[in-house]
């Protein structure tokens, strides 16, 4: 046991003195900074996975479970301020987040920087949708799993369907929240764009009887772009727009509903953009049909 902690440590060590190490080189050489945040982002993720996995088993002991991936998130919010220096600034004048329960909350996805902006802005009592295939990795597979994660399985229709309907009592019986990513993928966008809308949250919304609460997102290229190298520190512009009630409702008002929701957030994350960098932003132009999957089973049913 002696020699496993003896590795642990030494590696450990080694990470970190690479870390640095890029980080002093981004000094003279900027593409370096994009190494060093990258390791610092993901030893980050870790370390605040493995805190969540103690988090959630002590949270759901003494019956507040549902504050795991709250109390989880805020912790990943705070280690990477100091490790990365990317930061998110939340406007809600209305306190939308903490005063709209239960809700559907839905919010573009660009990287896997989106994972930061949860910690910033996820709501106590709520929970995360997540691909199913992510329950088996090491360290957050088992925070996520404990933390009362809602898992899909893309591959499997009558098994998303199952965990929506799960999802949907859950809801209404404990009150708890759902974020969703409506794109189903993340768009690694340079200017402000949004995929196609899978129906999921909506149909999830309307199921439960609860407002959908659009979250958007700036379009933040200039903090990381993949493609480019680059990975810098900053501050990325987030609104929460007003809850959209679903009550009365239909299935059939799926795809209006949709349709309408992706077109307001879209709006206002060219907004946001323009605001952001001082200078004006055109709008995308529209891709083929209205932003909204057709497709049957569980490619329409998740995010």
């Amino acid at each position: 046991m002696s020699t496993i902690f003896y590795f642990v440590e030494v590696g450990a060590a080694a990470y970190l003195a690479l870390t640095l190490f890029f980080y002093a080189l981004s000094l003279r050489i900027p593409a370096a900074g994009f190494v060093a945040r990258l390791l610092a982002s993901y030893i980050c993720l870790i370390a605040c996975a493995s805190y969540g996995v103690v988090a959630s088993i002590f949270l759901r002991l003494v019956a507040y479970g549902g504050n795991s991936q709250w109390a989880t998130a805020r912790a990943f919010k705070y280690v990477m301020w100091l490790t990365t220096g990317v930061t998110f600034t939340i406007e809600d004048p209305n306190d939308y987040l903490n005063k709209t329960r239960p809700a559907v909350f839905i919010g573009n996805h660009q990287t896997e920087l989106d994972v930061l902006m949860l910690g910033y802005m996820l709501p106590k009592y709520t929970s995360v949708t997540a691909k199913k295939s992510l329950k088996n990795w090491p360290f957050l597979g088992w925070f996520m799993s404990l933390s009362g994660t809602v898992f899909i399985d893309r591959a499997n229709s009558t098994s998303a369907r199952h965990a929506m309907t799960s999802a949907a009592e859950v809801i209404t019986r404990d009150k708890q929240n759902v974020y969703m990513f409506p794109e189903g993928t993340r768009s690694y966008a340079k200017e402000p764009t949004l995929l196609p809308f899978k129906k999921g949250a909506f149909h999830l919304a309307i199921q439960a009887g609860v407002p959908i609460v659009p979250v958007v997102v700036a379009n933040y290229s200039n903090v990381l772009y993949l493609q480019g190298w680059r990975f810098n520190s900053g501050s990325i512009p987030m609104k929460v727009l007003k809850p959209i009630e679903t009550r009365g409702l239909k299935s059939s008002d799926v795809e209006d509903l949709t349709r309408d929701t992706r077109e307001l957030m879209l709006r206002e994350m060219v907004s946001l953009t323009a605001k952001a960098r001082g200078q004006p932003v055109a709008m995308p132009a529209q891709n083929s049909g209205d932003g909204v999957v057709k497709a049957s089973g569980a490619e329409a049913t998740i995010s």
